[in-house]
């Protein structure tokens, strides 16, 4: 991806993670509502002082595997100022959490509560994301005229569609084999997946690289968390994704250390992040 230079450049990377937010603005919605419907305002509110992870998890009655589920949550919630984090006391160094101004109003005793009127404006939608990458397929083939593409997807999804000289549909399941090529592609794909999943793909992928070929590797173009000094908007942008993923499927959003024990898990020996694209990064992982 071509970017200008200087001050052009960090402007369109501003204006990316400016349209990010806005796409994903509806996750703070949906956490309230959940927020509302577990009852969290409620029970910090009763609790009488700042709520740690685990007593607010035991108060909701949360298996304690969910645990992280809960703190993903609160997370985002604190970001949006809906929850503080305080000091259980001043002897202790724990934190806690705490209501704000804004989730004061969310209680339910609370005569001025927007709590009923707000989960009547978030009455349940239905929505079935859908997300398609092999228009990737030409950009890189009329970048790469000698370069054999092949896209690879699940049999209902390559159905009927034809290849050209030097690019070709294959159907499969990456948690069986991958075709065996030179490099392979994952575009926002790993996010989608557990750590014991994601474990699977990879160990595909390093099946799939030509052994013979040693500059044969794993391209992955994805968000890593804490890469690098973000603002406010990017990080708001890493905690939305963050959360969609644990709402829509079993996946999330990781940080070098969490992928490099990944990689090395599945067999492979490096790997570079390069932050070049924005909030995704360009990782070439190494057999």
């Amino acid at each position: 991806m071509a970017l200008p230079n200087g001050e052009q450049s960090s402007e369109l990377l501003n204006a990316q993670a400016h349209i990010w937010n806005h796409l994903f603005n509806f996750i703070n919605s949906m956490s309230l509502k959940c927020t509302i419907r577990l009852g969290i305002p409620n029970v910090v509110h009763g609790h009488g002082r700042p709520m740690t992870l685990s007593e607010l998890v035991d108060a909701l009655s949360n298996d304690r595997a969910k645990a992280h589920c809960v703190c993903r949550l609160m997370c985002i919630l604190v970001h949006s100022d809906f929850f503080v984090m305080q000091k259980i006391s001043k002897n202790d160094d724990e934190d806690g959490y705490f209501l704000t101004p804004a989730s004061r109003l969310l209680v339910k005793d609370n005569p001025s509560s927007l709590a009923p009127f707000l989960l009547g404006m978030l009455d349940p939608i239905l929505t079935e994301p859908w997300h398609y990458m092999t228009e990737c397929r030409k950009a890189i083939a009329d970048a790469f005229p000698d370069l054999k593409c092949t896209v690879f997807n699940l049999p209902h999804v390559v159905a009927g569609l034809e290849g050209n000289k030097n690019s070709s549909y294959v159907a499969g399941d990456m948690f069986e084999a991958i075709p065996t090529a030179d490099v392979v592609l994952l575009m926002w794909i790993l996010h989608d997946w557990s750590d014991e999943e994601s474990l699977r793909i990879l160990k595909k992928c390093r099946e799939a690289i030509s052994i013979e070929n040693k500059g044969g590797k794993i391209i992955i173009i994805d968000m890593v968390l804490e890469n690098q000094k973000e603002d406010d908007n990017s990080i708001e942008t890493q905690l939305f994704l963050d959360m969609l993923m644990m709402v829509l499927v079993t996946g999330r959003q990781r940080n070098e250390k969490e992928r490099a024990k990944l990689f090395f898990d599945a067999g492979f020996s490096d790997y570079k992040i390069s932050p070049i694209l924005g909030l995704r990064s360009l990782i070439e992982v190494y057999p």
